[in-house]
């Protein structure tokens, strides 16, 4: 007889281990007025002094600002309790966001890289003095906003939560990079720092786009999450005693935090079927921290006494 048997939470968020989305959301409200009051400063400043640099950086401060918003809806969508159709609710929206904000580094980096050649090839002039200063300026209000995120955000963020989180710290090495550019201009004269600066910003939009985009594939194609590994969770269930066999085992990422387990298993005939279950349940929250679990349990098939048939003898 087969028995199954589901560990279920409605929501990512009843995981002791993710931090709430209150608290995220409102780490994610005060950078966003930040973000977009320095913004209208910025893009003023870099158009004033024909700065591709700064303007590279208020461009990328314009995608934080979607970023945040995007992330805001997301958790607020994802906070809706599942029902209807939407049995797991929309937990995946904000893993949707993140894809989004790592598309949107991708584009931005792109169209930086051409301006950024040309530039090289034919430097405009830069007016360096107000460049510096609102780049300084930028370090700071990126500081302040960085550190209000990983106050919001605890150890573990969600991925939508690191979305976000990753334009505002690649913003932050834009801004070091263009007040770099900045005092070489100031120093040497050497105008062509403003365009190597934004391809160094470029580089890291990229890096930041190319690890939002693989997390938030992993989670789409319902691979096992980060760091575990099913071949181990296998083998570890099927050394648990009493059990005979584990297979059609399954593990995924439903969204940030929230990794779930499926698995077929054959326990000892005669055996507590329930108890079998209730303990490799605790074993895979104990030792994988996946408390989400549905366990179909089958008892091994009994040996069964050979068929004996008498035949009578012959007179």
């Amino acid at each position: 007889m087969a028995h199954a048997d589901s560990h279920s939470h409605p929501h990512a968020q009843s995981h002791s281990h993710v931090p709430s989305r209150e608290t995220e959301s409102g780490a994610l409200k005060a950078a966003l007025a930040l973000i977009v009051a320095f913004m209208v400063v910025e893009v003023t400043a870099g158009i004033l002094a024909s700065s591709l640099a700064l303007l590279s950086d208020a461009a990328h401060m314009l995608t934080d600002a979607v970023a945040l918003a995007m992330s805001l809806a997301a958790a607020r969508l994802a906070a809706r309790p599942a029902g209807g159709a939407l049995t797991y609710g929309l937990g995946r929206a904000e893993i949707l966001s993140a894809q989004a904000n790592g598309l949107t580094l991708l584009v931005l980096s792109v169209l930086i890289v051409i301006d950024g050649v040309r530039r090289l090839i034919s430097p405009p002039v830069v007016h360096a003095k107000p460049v510096l200063i609102v780049a300084l300026a930028g370090i700071v209000v990126n500081l302040a906003v960085a550190a209000i995120m990983a106050r919001g955000s605890g150890k573990h963020r969600s991925l939508n939560f690191e979305g976000s989180y990753r334009h505002i710290i690649t913003d932050l090495y834009g801004f070091i990079a263009t007040a770099a550019a900045a005092g070489v201009i100031l120093a040497t004269g050497f105008e062509r720092a403003d365009a190597l600066a934004s391809l160094i910003i470029a580089g890291l939009l990229l890096t930041s786009a190319y690890g939002l985009l693989m997390s938030s594939g992993r989670v789409f194609m319902e691979a096992a999450p980060a760091g575990l590994d099913p071949e181990q969770i296998g083998r570890t269930l099927a050394s648990q005693p009493g059990v005979v066999e584990v297979h059609d085992l399954h593990v995924w990422e439903v969204t940030s935090g929230f990794a779930a387990l499926s698995a077929h298993v054959v326990v000892k005939a005669g055996d507590d079927c329930h108890e079998r279950r209730r303990a490799l349940r605790q074993v895979v929250d104990d030792r994988f921290g996946i408390d989400h679990t549905t366990l179909q349990v089958d008892h091994d098939a009994a040996p069964q006494a050979p068929l004996q048939i008498e035949v009578p003898e012959r007179e």
